[in-house]
């Protein structure tokens, strides 16, 4: 999937849920920013500075685990992370700090082929985590998890700015994961931003909708488009945003003195999943 002009806004100590359906661009921007592709227009610009010109300082600053983690597995846990430390030359000591964090101490001498799914995604954070990046990047952490693993992951990366400081960016295709972990959301679909602000002001957005069933969908709406009240019909039903009791009462009055039988006025809460739909127009689980 190619991207067009994708700008993303990450403040220091935040975590970012980089959201879209599978196949929108998520993975492809992030492999432009590991410097795993090279886009075809444009420019990267991470920490305030241009990638093409800093590439080798800013990838000192991120750690990543983009789709599955690598790993030996007739090694041991410890000893994997051990030949990633030897390799990039860091403190001896940060294997068993990184081992701590993601609670893989216990287990840390077990040959990695005997790890869970969920731990073997734990061991490749831990690599990740070697060089005490200030940015982490992860795409997809928890797919294929099941709930236990998907739990633990989760935990961890709330936990990664408040112990280490450092801002994360993970990508999923499930809102209900960004929606419970990330302080900041991007959505993306078909490679372009479609929406990009803090968790909060999309929660904000599950504004209540009246729907309104009555015998004439038609001649109800045109009735309320005289009252200057414009509703949407979806499935033979109206659909109007505001329910407050007043304006409830209102119109049922208006349709029942028109003529009108009036079968249901519902309040239906929208889910942030509805309103993930409105904005790609696909499902929040893809």
């Amino acid at each position: 999937m190619s991207v067009d002009g994708v700008n993303l806004k990450i403040n220091k100590g935040e975590i970012f849920g980089f959201l879209g359906p599978n196949g929108a661009g998520k993975t492809t921007t992030i492999r432009m920013l590991l410097g795993l592709i090279k886009p075809t227009k444009g420019e990267i610009e991470l920490f305030g500075q241009d990638f093409t010109k800093n590439k080798t300082k800013i990838l000192q600053r991120i750690g990543s685990l983009v789709e599955s983690p690598s790993y030996y597995g007739n090694l041991t846990g410890f000893e994997n992370l051990e030949a990633v430390r030897r390799l990039r030359g860091l403190s001896e000591k940060r294997v068993t700090e990184v081992l701590e964090v993601v609670r893989l101490n216990k287990v840390a001498n077990r040959l990695v082929k005997e790890y869970s799914l969920g731990m073997k995604q734990r061991l490749g954070i831990a690599a990740a985590l070697l060089s005490e990046p200030e940015l982490l990047i992860l795409d997809e952490p928890t797919n294929g998890l099941d709930p236990a693993g998907i739990q633990e992951i989760r935990e961890l990366i709330k936990e990664l700015p408040h112990q280490n400081g450092m801002t994360v960016l993970v990508s999923s295709h499930l809102l209900s994961e960004i929606d419970q972990m990330a302080t900041q959301v991007g959505i993306i679909t078909e490679g372009k931003m479609i929406f990009q602000d803090s968790i909060e002001v999309l929660r904000k957005k599950r504004q209540p909708l009246l729907k309104i069933a009555v015998n004439d969908t038609l001649e109800a709406s045109n009735i309320l488009k005289d009252k200057g009240i414009i509703p949407t019909i979806h499935k033979e039903s109206l659909w109007v945003s505001q329910t407050d009791p007043e304006f409830v009462s209102e119109i049922n009055s208006t349709l029942v003195h028109s003529g009108l039988s009036v079968y249901r006025l519902e309040e239906v809460k929208r889910t942030l999943e509805d309103i993930f739909l409105d904005l790609t127009g696909k499902g929040a689980s893809l």
